[in-house]
């Protein structure tokens, strides 16, 4: 079988970078293009150099267009206006688009769904498998445990990050609603400032933590009547996004139209 030729989209940030070193580590996967934003100094650098491969012969672009006949997939961690944008190019070419952007409006996440409808898009919160994993286990613990238990998400991350609470902490906050079988929109509180008053019974609650080069970590919280329960992860390394972004794409190669999650990747949807 040949390899499958992947477009990785903001090649020239640290997880772009991250993502061509992790496709030169998998076998069956190979770079195919690597695209960065209009007027960007990196444009015509060599990706596997900005790597930290050595030359791999693929360059830096602006225009996405010419490469998407050559390719079978697009590996896209940028910003939601953009990760829009390549999901109707991968709509309209019948492309693979795995998405570990995060932040998107209501508006940009049906836009999405709708190019789901022509192509196979695996989409998440957050492309660790063991991220992935906390998410069943919350979402099993918070089923397992009544309304007694209070539960809370803490995450960190570093000082660049630009939306809160992360994607993660909001997917895992997901979770954990559907383990309580409640609306997460209707029972989230991601602020507390000045006299709040008791906690309400069915909070889920979210506390961010912004600081250094910290690359994620991820506490929820099951606090009852004298215990509490801690689920913890902790990214030291980009790569085990970029593992999971390859994972995801190689599972998602040759399947029908859809919108899937890492879950689906990773046979956890009846966990």
């Amino acid at each position: 079988m040949s390899d499958m030729r992947l477009i990785v989209v903001g090649a020239g940030g640290r997880m772009g970078c991250t993502l061509v070193k992790a496709i030169a580590l998998t076998p069956g996967a190979r770079v195919a293009g690597a695209v960065e934003t209009a007027g960007s100094p990196l444009l015509g650098e060599d990706s596997g150099t900005l790597a930290g491969l050595g030359v791999n012969g693929v360059t830096l672009v602006a225009d996405i267009a010419p490469l998407l006949s050559s390719a079978d997939g697009i590996l896209d961690f940028t910003v939601p206006a953009a990760s829009v944008a390549y999901a109707e190019a991968a709509a309209a070419s019948g492309l693979v688009h795995v998405i570990g952007t995060t932040g998107f409006s209501a508006a940009q996440e049906a836009t999405i769904t709708a190019a789901a409808a022509r192509a196979a898009i695996v989409k998440s919160g957050n492309m660790s498998m063991g991220v992935n994993l906390l998410a069943a286990l919350a979402r099993r613990v918070a089923m397992t445990l009544d309304a007694e238990f209070d539960i809370e998400i803490l995450e960190m991350h570093h000082n660049r990050k630009i939306d809160a609470p992360s994607g993660t902490a909001l997917m895992l906050g997901h979770a954990a609603a559907a383990g309580r079988r409640i609306d997460l929109g209707a029972h989230a509180v991601c602020a507390r400032d000045g006299h709040t008053g008791a906690r309400q019974v069915g909070d889920i609650g979210f506390a961010t933590l912004r600081g250094g080069t910290v690359v994620g970590e991820h506490s929820v919280i099951f606090a009852g009547p004298s215990e509490r329960v801690e689920l913890v992860h902790r990214a030291e390394d980009r790569m085990i996004f970029a593992r999971g972004a390859l994972k995801a794409a190689l599972w998602a190669k040759g399947r029908k139209p859809g919108l899937y999650s890492m879950a689906d990747v990773l046979g956890l949807g009846d966990f």
